[in-house]
């Protein structure tokens, strides 16, 4: 198999839809591992398509997530339940699952060093989290800490019913899941912002776990004004949805910051909360939800991508933030539509994400995009 198998459908029937992406798979005797991504509209029949699938195509590892939007090549799925799958064909000693870590990772991280023996160099990892665990944030820190070799991508599952992932071949819930690649297996990955600083870089020099006090020795909410202009600060209620907080990377030289929202303004103590911890000597600048930057960045992304391969890639998973898509390119697919437009018809799919995994951090309004080379 050169190049991976990939199929989509939509309908409300489990047998159905299984027959069709059979129908467009065709026989695939060399398959070894199949993503899944399904509408959260058909969260309670995933497990009978799971099983469907594993018994037609012989695939026993599966991963992937349900989703409240999916992504396949130039095309985006909203309102309607959707399935999409892609079957690629690695050496299977050269995968490692990840069974849904729900409190700790230290078991998983004990059970894969004989694996990590065999292999030397980086591994990569796709990961899905579920939303309603708070540790989920922390477990991903973790995998990172104490596999150091671990270069993670992926995103935190959105549905409006179960929060379901697939891992091991198997329905799941309620931690951090997915599957690991050794070294041997080549990609390429990259991620685009959705936002852009509006002002300069910050120093919190005084805070109370996620609220902002003061921002170079001023008012917090007085710089945050003077940075978004006299318009925006004359109706802070336009704020939502349009400004964020982001919080540049440490150690990073290249400008990443990661994005995280604006969930409180206290004007009558100057306050302003964030959805992270806010550290006193961090920096912090301001952004603003941009489509135009957003459009520009993407295309820098797979410029960038594109000058890092040789051939085309076999597949592709993209991860999308839920508030890019139709809600900042536009309709009629046009991010999908995009990627497909310099990449070509490579085989691609993935869904729209609670927030998005890259380099083992966890990120919003971003889009990752990994090639299999």
């Amino acid at each position: 198999m050169q190049r991976f198998a990939l199929a989509h459908t939509t309908g409300t029937h489990a047998q159905t839809l299984v027959a069709d992406l059979l129908r467009q798979l065709g026989p695939q005797p060399d398959a070894t591992i199949g993503f899944i991504y399904a509408s959260d509209a058909l969260a309670a029949q995933l497990e009978d398509i799971l099983d469907a699938l594993r018994t037609a195509t012989g695939v026993q590892h599966w991963v992937g997530s349900v989703g409240m939007a999916l992504s396949v090549t130039g095309h985006e799925y909203y309102d309607s339940p959707a399935l999409a799958v892609m079957l690629a064909d690695f050496p299977p000693q050269l995968l490692r699952e990840v069974p849904p870590l729900r409190d700790n990772v230290e078991d998983f991280v004990g059970s894969c060093h004989d694996w990590l023996e065999r292999h030397d160099g980086s591994v990569f990892g796709v990961l899905h989290g579920d939303p309603g665990n708070p540790a989920t944030p922390l477990l991903i820190e973790q995998l990172a800490e104490r596999l150091p070799r671990l270069f993670a991508v992926g995103g935190i599952t959105s549905s409006q019913s179960e929060n379901f992932q697939v891992a091991g071949g198997k329905v799941v819930k309620g931690g951090v899941s997915g599957v690991l690649f050794a070294p041997e297996i080549a990609v390429a990955t990259g991620h685009t912002q959705g936002c852009t600083p509006i002002g300069p870089q910050r120093r919190i020099t005084r805070s109370r776990r996620n609220v902002l006090v003061e921002l170079d020795d001023r008012p917090a909410l007085e710089v945050l004004k003077a940075d978004i202009g006299e318009v925006l600060a004359r109706d802070l209620n336009r704020l939502g949805g349009y400004i964020f907080a982001g919080l540049p990377v440490r150690g990073n030289d290249d400008g990443d910051y990661l994005v995280r929202n604006l969930i409180g303004i206290d004007t009558t103590q100057n306050l302003v909360a964030i959805g992270d911890y806010a550290q006193e000597g961090a920096q912090l600048m301001f952004c603003r939800r941009d489509g135009n930057t957003a459009r520009i960045d993407l295309l820098r992304m797979l410029g960038d991508l594109q000058g890092r391969i040789a051939a085309p890639p076999r597949g592709a998973l993209y991860v999308s933030c839920l508030g890019r898509g139709r809600h900042q390119f536009g309709a009629e697919s046009q991010e999908l539509e995009l990627i497909r437009q310099e990449l070509g018809d490579v085989p691609l799919l993935g869904f729209f994400a609670n927030g998005e995994i890259f380099a083992n951090r966890l990120y919003g309004y971003t889009g990752v995009l990994t090639l299999f080379l």
